[in-house]
């Protein structure tokens, strides 16, 4: 079937505005994923007890399709459909959110996860993508007329961020807490709301290293490694050395045998030891283009919500991979956060789809199609 510009055909508008060295960049992404499942995810099935060493594998191609649908899915949609399908999921997924910590079952010690009975899901996965989205309208309209868009993103972003906390989840308060600081640094925050934020942050902080013993745990074995188990990240170092530059080869790692996680928050480890660190920094390249790819294009947007959205939601896939690659190479604290469509996981693969396909509808060429403001962001230092 050939596509060419006379055609007026929404596919037609989709393929000749949409960023394809971006979308490329995401489908060579999906594919280190499956080859990197394939080789850390067996041993893991045998440890579980699972007669089909690949069921993880298999699970994951699933998701990983599933991903991929979604993604061009919401690359289709207008910024109209975008804001409305946002304000429902994340209203949705807080709601679950907050029915699974008043009635959930700990899993870990955390209420995180909703069973499904096929599948378990975690529903502040869903609420990341679209609570950017929410704030970025909020403080886009809050620079074009007299509303209270700031005050109100605040208030969302302080209702999210109590939800996460008595799951609890550290480590995505402190990533939606980064990333909602961007969005309102970009947009000209003043330095006391800034002030103000950090000072939560502290107060945060310091009460759930009070009050959450495996929160303080990791913190006191991390900057006293003598004080507990440092066996995680001692393992994820040896097969990062283990595997030098170029790796032991596929299939031939030991470390991922006796690793934690190998298959999603310690996959990165995986990977070094059987391809190598060559391997390891082509990933942090492509990586590195999606979020430099993404920016130049978002910079160029003439619509102020799309400029802010993508530029939030970037900031969101990197933060997630600076914290994923921190931990394995033990320069943080160990966290539960998954390496962008690299990492097995069902309703990570599925957020990461939504945030790359909103990141590829707000970074599309649109010619004279915008509805609001066409106001250039200033970039505040």
């Amino acid at each position: 079937m050939q596509i060419n510009r006379s055609n007026k055909s929404r596919l037609s508008d989709w393929w000749w505005t949409i960023d394809k060295a971006l979308l490329g960049s995401i489908i060579i992404l999906i594919v280190f994923g499956i080859v990197l499942n394939l080789a850390a995810s067996p041993p893991i099935a045998e440890k579980l007890n699972y007669t089909d060493q690949y069921v993880f594998v298999k699970k994951q191609f699933i998701f990983v399709s599933l991903g991929i649908l979604i993604t061009l899915f919401f690359s289709f949609l207008d910024m109209q459909h975008i804001r409305r399908l946002s304000l429902l999921i994340f209203f949705g997924s807080i709601c679950i959110m907050i029915f699974i910590n008043l009635f959930g079952s700990p899993i870990k010690g955390a209420t995180r996860w909703i069973d499904l009975g096929i599948v378990s899901l975690q529903p502040s996965e869903f609420a990341k993508p679209s609570f950017i989205v929410l704030i970025s309208w909020l403080m886009s309209e809050s620079l074009k007329k007299e509303v209270p868009g700031k005050f109100i993103a605040f208030i969302i972003y302080l209702i999210f961020a109590i939800t996460l906390i008595l799951q609890p989840d550290i480590g995505q308060t402190i990533l939606i807490t980064l990333t909602a600081s961007i969005i309102y640094f970009i947009t000209g925050m003043p330095l006391f709301v800034g002030f103000i934020i950090f000072l939560l942050s502290l107060t945060g902080t310091a009460l759930s290293y009070l009050y959450l013993d495996h929160f303080s745990q990791r913190l006191n074995i991390f900057f006293n490694p003598s004080s507990g188990d440092t066996y995680q990240i001692d393992t994820a170092n040896s097969a990062i050395n283990n595997g030098g530059w170029f790796g032991v080869g596929p299939g031939d790692g030991v470390i991922k045998n006796i690793l934690p996680d190998a298959h999603t928050d310690f996959i990165f480890s995986v990977a070094a030891e059987e391809f190598g660190l060559m391997t390891c920094f082509i990933i942090i390249l492509i990586y590195a283009f999606i979020v430099f790819r993404g920016v130049s294009r978002s910079l160029s947007q003439e619509d102020l919500f799309a400029k802010i959205a993508s530029i939030g939601l970037i900031s969101l896939i990197c933060i997630q991979v600076g914290i994923n690659i921190a931990v394995n190479l033990g320069i943080i604290p160990t966290k539960g956060m998954t390496l962008p469509f690299i990492s097995y996981g069902g309703s990570s693969a599925i957020s990461i789809a939504i945030t790359f396909g909103l990141i590829l509808a707000f970074t599309r060429v649109r010619k004279n199609s915008f509805k609001y403001s066409t106001r250039r962001i200033h970039f505040q230092s």
